[in-house]
């Protein structure tokens, strides 16, 4: 990646571990497609407002802990994670929300705005496949104002993700 592609990933908003994710992944012709907006788009409802989309476009990047190890969500916006399908997939004893501090330890980023990759330390990640069912998605590029478009498929690849069902039952 050239300098001026480095300064127009900064120049996007995105945070800039972000960014360097992106150079790294060879993801360049993402950048341009990086959105910022004025007001924050830190939950899904608020970033599906802001892009006009449907709630279920948006992806979650949600920190959790297993047996007192982060591992990342990735989780359709108009969904909620069944944390017993989490704990079953990973063979844990307890799996619990990670606390503010250790998601921002794990990946660098606030919560609100952390994306599906990128991040500072290597956790082990899931993706819902309710995902799969948009041609596009949206998932926070770094900070709570950014997010950025991808096909869910290369979203999932990019992150190491394995597909799994741990979307909680609509009653």
């Amino acid at each position: 990646m050239t300098t001026t592609a480095a300064t127009d990933a900064e120049d996007s908003g995105a945070h800039p571990l972000f960014a360097q994710a992106l150079r790294e992944l060879g993801l360049d012709e993402v950048v341009p497609l990086i959105r910022r907006f004025p007001e924050a788009t830190r939950t899904a409802a608020e970033a599906a407002a802001a892009l006009g989309c449907e709630l279920s476009q948006i992806c979650k990047s949600l920190i959790f802990a297993a047996d007192g190890v982060p591992v990342l969500v990735l989780m359709d916006g108009a969904s909620r994670v069944d944390l017993e399908l989490v704990r079953k997939e990973l063979g844990a004893d307890k799996v619990t929300r990670a606390k503010v501090d250790v998601v921002r330890e794990t990946t660098g980023y606030a919560i609100g705005g952390v994306p599906p990759f990128g991040h500072r330390t290597k956790t082990r990640v899931l993706a819902d496949r309710s995902l799969l069912a948009h041609e596009t998605v949206w998932a926070a590029a770094g900070t709570p104002y950014t997010v950025f478009p991808m096909t869910p498929r290369d979203l999932v690849a990019h992150a190491g993700a394995t597909l799994v069902d741990v979307r909680e039952s609509v009653s």
